[in-house]
């Protein structure tokens, strides 16, 4: 099978992270944090390890600031729903996945109230038209770092520089990035970033985290659940001490334990040449696409380079009957549809039924590429209308 679907998780994952989900349980699998005895203390080291490896990925000023979630979206809600409180104004952008979009409309429907700022056809955000819809009552800038439908990259640096001068804090989405790209929450100034522990980091589904800057206020930024913590049990009231705050009850252990495998594993190759790994394989598919007639590729900005996801057409193909007969016949695994984005879908000109999308990742092979275009080319040649 050839893999490109990255994008919704990654796959294969390093084999430590395999031999962790099959032995973890086995060698320490007591309730971290809750008892002193060896096995305890094993997941809880297991868990700060992880901790420290995310800390060190991202540059965060501690490893305290990672706080565990089960997954991006968990941890987009965590930030969201914790921090909004009727009356408070927040921005996003037409580039949205909907865990960014949903719980930013609830919060409007609960008397909150939302501005979303549109980008151009090839997913470009303005700072400028962000910064211009700023208000007194402004609390937060939610955005995504990198398309899931297209890739195409927003300008945090120049939207947290906004959100320091005028008093708002920013939360990145980075779902499409955290693992595969560089990212210094210090130098970039970033307040809360929010990711997935199954893509970018290689780690398996159910794991996430959430990066809490030093200008969160934590007394104003409640958490979704209160309960047990194994610290400050003789208080009734949830801590307010980092990561304790936001984990309420058991972490997934095993999960954790096995994403920092992953984790290891991106910090040993180094985040640098994963990125340039995926972008020879972009440059490689995008440059096939546009030579295949009867192909539609969705372009991104030409003086940025893309995450790892690219979104196409083909002429008398539906996405969902392309994706079907590309998994049956060529044995290639894809994404087909409005990829939970469809703010994104309308904002790039795409059809009412979505694109195909192509994910790379650390492991594809440019063979691999070579052949998924073999078979685009053959599908374009046979249209079914």
């Amino acid at each position: 099978m050839i893999y490109l679907d990255n994008a919704a998780t990654s796959w294969p994952k390093p084999e430590s992270v395999y031999q962790t989900l099959g032995d973890f349980l086995r060698i320490a699998g007591a309730n971290p944090g809750r008892a002193g005895h060896k096995m305890a203390v094993q997941a809880a080291e297991a868990i700060a390890r992880t901790r420290r490896s995310i800390a060190e990925l991202l540059n965060a000023e501690t490893p305290e600031r990672v706080v565990f979630a089960s997954n991006a979206t968990d941890a987009l809600n965590l930030a969201i729903r914790g921090l909004l409180r009727p009356g408070d104004h927040a921005i996003t952008s037409s580039m949205e996945h909907n865990s960014v979009i949903r719980p930013l409309r609830a919060h409007e429907r609960e008397g909150g109230e939302l501005t979303i700022v549109r980008a151009d056809e090839l997913g470009r955000v303005d700072p400028a038209d962000v910064e211009a819809v700023i208000q007194p009552n402004t609390k937060l800038i939610a955005i995504t770092h990198a398309s899931n439908v297209t890739g195409a990259v927003t300008p945090i640096e120049a939207l947290a520089g906004i959100a320091q001068r005028r008093g708002v804090l920013l939360l990145v989405d980075g779902a499409q990035t955290v693992g595969a790209r560089p990212i210094d929450v210090q130098a970039i100034g970033i307040d809360l970033l929010a990711f997935p522990g199954h893509k970018g980091l290689l780690g398996p589904t159910g794991t996430g985290a959430l990066y809490i800057g030093p200008r969160v206020d934590l007394e104003r930024f409640t958490p979704l659940r209160s309960g047990g913590t194994g610290i400050h049990s003789e208080d009734e009231e949830q801590p307010l001490t980092l990561p304790w705050r936001y984990e309420a009850g058991t972490v997934n252990t095993v999960g954790i334990a096995a994403l920092g495998e992953g984790v290891t594993y991106v910090l040993e190759h180094g985040v640098e040449e994963i990125a340039r790994h995926e972008e020879g394989l972009m440059d490689r598919l995008k440059s096939g696409l546009r030579s295949i007639d009867g192909v539609r590729l969705f372009e991104t900005d030409p003086d940025v380079t893309p995450a790892a996801v690219c979104s196409f057409t083909i002429d008398g193909w539906t996405p969902g009957d392309a994706g079907a007969v590309l998994d049956s016949s060529f044995e290639i695994a894809c994404r087909v549809g409005l990829h939970c984005a469809p703010l994104t879908i309308e904002t790039i000109g795409a059809g009412a039924t979505g694109t195909i999308r192509f994910s790379p990742g650390p492991f594809t092979t440019a063979d691999e590429i070579d052949q998924a275009l073999g078979a685009v080319a053959e599908l374009a040649e046979s249209p079914l209308t």
